[in-house]
């Protein structure tokens, strides 16, 4: 008999419940205590507004539910459509115009809003909606208390104020995210990637044709991909000023839709976009109230539903939006929307979630070489080549016969080379940058490099860095929440690198690498392991020989050993004064030999001790780049290194807590003490005779012992 077989957690069909809040578990206890849904994990309180309340009394705040505000409130209002969003009192404008692209594609709506939920019977105050969130689907509940202020919703709402599904959706989003506050100000692509799970790129106006920039839009609207557009603006005075023809800079618009009429048997290419504020539109040609229309048939103008109204939607012919925009977002649900054939193409996608950890792995760009190669890498390995060529490359040329755009034989050559290479899509996002009122988007950037076969699965140095260029990358590092680049890259071993522009920036980061299938992607961070190769230590010099002699000689008690106290003494005569141990250091060093059990060192074990001592205080001098005295955890890495101890980013990570006391940077003792505890580490594991040991292995052995 066959049995149902349960969705994978954090798909669309088994989302993550945030704050383990199940929304039929919480229906049903309303329906029969008959008590409405007070949210407790995001109450109505000035907390969730985030920002501070008006001191006007006249302009406080309070929170209202749907049939309070208008006694005619629906949850949707016939159908839903673009005009069913109105930005409210905060700068969400990206969010509500991925919003409104959503709309335009049904399938893709329900699966943000579920359908069959209500205002009416039965009615307990509950809603739910889903949200993709960095691999995963996650559903939020709400209560329906929303912030009004002299009677009016506060934020989003619809163009009838009789509709909530938007403003209830904005709630939701806003509960994810931590507060409304965080909402405000950010990147469409961010809402539009958030509502699909899609992959969003940004397309620069001026690269395409007016006529083949049209094209493509119209292909990606039919494949489902969300579009939208905006101005730059030169400045961060110019965001929001109104232009002449009544658009806005730095404003999201939403593209909803294109089309074409004729007007005096000439074909004119139409786009259709909405302004997400509600009102304030475009009033050039082609605009609601443009003179064109009066040359096109009524029926045409029908059929594209023209409605001279002001509900911020309008039409734009193509030759205009070219001249007026500049950026155009896309976001694909899939790499296949990508594609000009008709036929599907099997993807692999592998997801990674990681850390910028400061002072481990948080290496910073290639400007620093010292650090940028300490940074989280990810492998792939490509074997497949393509045999299509993708829609991005092909529309910049447009076979219209009237166009006279025909494929160049140099073009022709280059479409035939991607032919013998592989397609890759690569996104890098950072995580959780939103707190409260304010963005704290780091600069980020991927690179990536081709890896000879014989350096496959080893830990890459430094020096592979400083020899090797990147064959790919994401561009320039942006303050943004993702940077994302597809590249044609020929079959072999590659590593990804992701990495904030300046070192030490501690943030956590989400990586997505889609390629057909055939190639081979890592399934985790690439990880060093950690190894031993002892680095003989040089001979005791006669001067160092003659000190520890006369001390055994004037110091050791009856078993010709000194204790802890007794060789601190030693060494800090022989050691410069910034480099003196203390005594607990000492007796690391006796516990870190084998001593038979006793509590001192023998002559020749102090000798060695000494010898080894002073090739330490060369390495700490050579590896302490900044002459601080202390030694950073990068610089701790190196100097490791050095010793013969290769350690991963986690070891060093913990060795600079355990052994600076808990500041990120060590002082001498601490780097002895450290090299100490390390030594007899790797010689306990070597000495271990568990199998179960050997395959955790060593990265595992070190973890399980620096922190007892």
């Amino acid at each position: 008999m066959a049995t149902d077989k349960k969705a994978p957690l954090g798909s669309i069909e088994n989302p993550i419940k945030f704050k383990d809040q199940d929304f039929k578990t919480l229906l049903e206890e309303c329906l029969k205590s008959g008590k409405l849904f007070a949210d407790l994990a995001f109450p109505a309180e000035q907390k969730s507004i985030g920002f501070p309340d008006d001191p006007d009394p006249k302009k406080a705040i309070k929170w209202q539910r749907p049939k309070e505000i208008s006694k005619n409130a629906v949850f949707v209002e016939g159908t839903t459509g673009t005009t069913d969003i109105c930005q409210g009192q905060l700068g969400n404008c990206w969010l509500l115009a991925a919003l409104s692209c959503l709309t335009v594609h049904p399938t893709l709506f329900v699966k943000v809003v579920p359908p069959d939920q209500t205002l009416s019977k039965p009615y307990a105050g509950i809603f739910y909606f889903r949200f993709w969130q960095y691999g995963e689907w996650v559903e939020v509940v709400v209560d329906d208390r929303l912030p009004v202020r002299e009677g009016r919703l506060l934020f989003s709402y619809s163009h009838t104020r009789n509709e909530y599904w938007s403003a209830l959706v904005e709630k939701a989003y806003a509960k994810l995210i931590g507060c409304y506050g965080s909402l405000k100000g950010g990147n469409i692509s961010e809402g539009m990637e958030d509502f699909t799970g899609g992959i969003a790129r940004s397309l620069h106006v001026s690269s395409r044709t007016p006529r083949v920039l049209w094209r493509s839009l119209t292909a990606s609207l039919s494949r489902g991909s969300l579009l939208s557009s905006f101005i730059q603006a030169s400045s961060s005075s110019e965001v929001g000023k109104v232009t002449g023809d009544g658009l806005i800079k730095g404003h999201a618009y939403a593209i909803t839709d294109t089309d074409k009429v004729t007007k005096a048997s000439e074909e004119v290419l139409l786009l259709r976009l909405r302004n997400p504020w509600g009102f304030v539109e475009y009033c050039g040609p082609w605009s609601d109230k443009g003179k064109e229309w009066e040359d096109v048939d009524k029926a045409e103008k029908e059929r594209i539903e023209l409605i001279n109204q002001e509900d911020g939607e309008f039409w734009i012919s193509a030759e205009d939006f070219s001249k007026l925009f500049d950026i155009v977002e896309l976001c694909s649900v899939n790499p296949d929307t990508y594609e000009v054939t008709d036929s599907q193409s099997t993807w692999t996608i592998s997801e990674h979630a990681g850390f910028w950890v400061s002072g481990s792995s948080a290496g910073g760009s290639r400007s620093y070489n010292k650090s940028f190669w300490k940074n989280p890498q990810f492998q792939l390995v490509l074997t497949k080549q393509d045999q299509s060529v993708d829609e991005d490359e092909e529309s910049n040329v447009d076979y219209d016969d009237d166009d006279n755009e025909a494929m160049t034989s140099e073009e022709k050559k280059r479409e035939k080379e991607k032919a013998k290479q592989c397609t890759v899509l690569v996104e890098l996002l950072q995580k959780n940058r939103r707190q409260k009122d304010k963005i704290h988007f780091l600069y980020i950037a991927f690179h990536i490099y081709k890896v000879p076969s014989k350096l496959q699965g080893v830990c890459l140095s430094r020096s592979f860095f400083m020899k090797n260029r990147p064959v790919g990358r994401s561009g320039k590092y942006m303050a943004q929440r993702g940077v994302w680049r597809k590249l044609h890259l020929y079959p072999g071993n590659y590593i990804i690198v992701a990495s904030t522009y300046r070192p030490n920036q501690t943030g956590e980061f989400f990586v997505r690498i889609f390629s057909k299938t055939g190639n081979t992607l890592g399934t985790e961070d690439f990880t060093c392991s950690s190894g031993y190769l002892p680095v003989m230590a040089a001979p005791i010099s006669p001067e160092d020989h003659v000190r520890v002699q006369k001390t055994f000689d004037e110091e050791a008690g009856p078993d010709d050993r000194l204790n802890a106290k007794e060789l601190m003494t030693l060494f800090n005569s022989a050691l410069v004064k910034d480099y003196h141990l203390p005594l607990e250091t000492c007796r690391q060093l006796i516990f870190g030999e084998d001593t038979k059990g006793l509590s001192g060192l023998s002559r020749k074990q102090t000798e060695t001790l000494l010898s080894s001592l002073r090739n330490l205080q060369s390495i700490f001098v050579q590896f302490d780049e900044d002459s601080s005295g202390t030694m950073s955890p990068f610089e701790l890495s190196t100097a490791l290194q050095a010793v013969g101890m290769q350690c991963d980013n986690k070891v060093i990570q913990l060795l600079s807590v355990r052994f600076a006391s808990g500041d990120l940077h060590m002082p001498f003792h601490g780097f002895v003490s450290c090299v100490t505890r390390l030594r007899k580490l790797f010689a306990l594991y070597e000495s271990e005779t568990s199998q179960e040991v050997k395959d955790r292995g060593i990265n595992s052995w070190l973890l399980q012992f620096l922190t007892m």
